[in-house]
């Protein structure tokens, strides 16, 4: 008599930057993982997407494991039809019997959430921003985060811009003088950030790059620039307030609500971000629980997949340590 297949779920967490795939055993073994480069499905659109993801998908799939159901986080799935189209487009591939596609801020909010009831309220800060909260009857809020335009600000893409206009006004006399100024110049190899500004303007510089002075703002503020530090600040009161706002429309303020933070500019962890979202969470909901996540993404991907086939709690427990023992 023939063994039985092998269960598993598969999980994929796509950001702007970087795509993360699972798959995973039902009983919580990691049976393989690939990491690809960024999507973006509102600019490709879902189905080319989904044919870069299904690159990636190949490269973890086995036949000798039946996939029970995908679950897809992926950014740029801000609206009800964004979703809905991506849905499709994974349906149609064919990976698994089921799957599922939500936007990457449930990732995050399963990724924070261990021992606990689902429920809690998720804010990721990478290339971009934005949060999403779950209320304990399932009642979900969430926000457009299509830029400046729906009142966005933050990420590592908006902060690199915010660094280089600071950098450059204090270069020619329409701002204070800040050390920036200068980081800029090093981390570009340019004699001035005017040269910088050009390079990105003519497409000499790739826009994207402005992403990777995230650490510089953070180092530099770290050494006491108060321009610097004003921008962290004003980071700090974005994530508070995305938190603060979410937990306010699911009448969370008053519980001891988790609030989960995550993408790459979070999980540097810098302590005056850190120090400055927690204060403010602390003023306006005191009994808030902020945590930043300590395993990628992926898993919490991963975890909704489990979820939905009822794996056991060891299975949580098994793929949380192969991440972090």
């Amino acid at each position: 008599m023939a063994n039985p297949r092998r269960t598993a779920v598969l999980a994929l967490d796509g950001g702007n930057s970087k795509t993360d795939v699972a798959l995973v055993a039902t009983d919580g073994a990691l049976l393989g993982s690939v990491r690809g480069g960024g999507i973006n499905s509102q600019e490709a659109g879902a189905e080319p997407t989904v044919r870069a993801l299904t690159d990636l998908v190949r490269q973890v799939s086995t036949g000798d494991v039946e996939i029970l159901h995908t679950v897809a986080c992926l950014a740029n799935a801000d609206l009800p039809e964004e979703e809905e189209e991506l849905a499709g487009a994974v349906r149609a591939a064919g990976w698994s019997h089921t799957s599922t596609v939500v936007n990457d801020t449930f990732a995050i909010l399963r990724s924070g959430l261990r021992d606990e009831p689902h429920w809690g309220v998720a804010v990721v800060c990478g290339a971009g921003i934005n949060a999403v909260g779950v209320a304990p009857d399932g009642g979900v809020t969430r926000f457009l985060a299509l830029g400046q335009l729906t009142g966005d600000w933050g990420g590592g893409y908006g902060l690199g811009r915010e660094v280089m206009w600071h950098a450059i006004r204090g270069e020619d006399g329409r701002g204070p003088r800040t050390v920036l100024t200068d980081r800029v110049r090093d981390f570009f190899t340019a004699d001035k950030v005017e040269d910088v500004a050009i390079g990105i303007h003519k497409g000499k510089i790739p826009d994207g790059d402005v992403n990777g002075l995230a650490p510089v703002l953070f180092q530099t503020a770290a050494g006491g620039d108060e321009v610097a530090r004003s921008i962290v600040d004003h980071l700090a009161d974005e994530v508070s307030v995305l938190a603060i706002t979410a937990m306010r429309r699911l009448d969370l303020i008053e519980l001891a609500t988790p609030v989960i933070l995550g993408g790459g500019v979070i999980t540097a962890r810098d302590p005056l971000l850190l120090d400055g979202i927690a204060s403010r969470l602390a003023r306006a909901a005191p009994r808030a629980r902020m945590r930043v996540i300590d395993v990628p993404p992926v898993v919490g991907a991963a975890l909704l997949a489990l979820d939905h086939v009822a794996a056991p709690p060891e299975a949580e427990r098994r793929l949380r340590s192969t991440y972090h023992p």
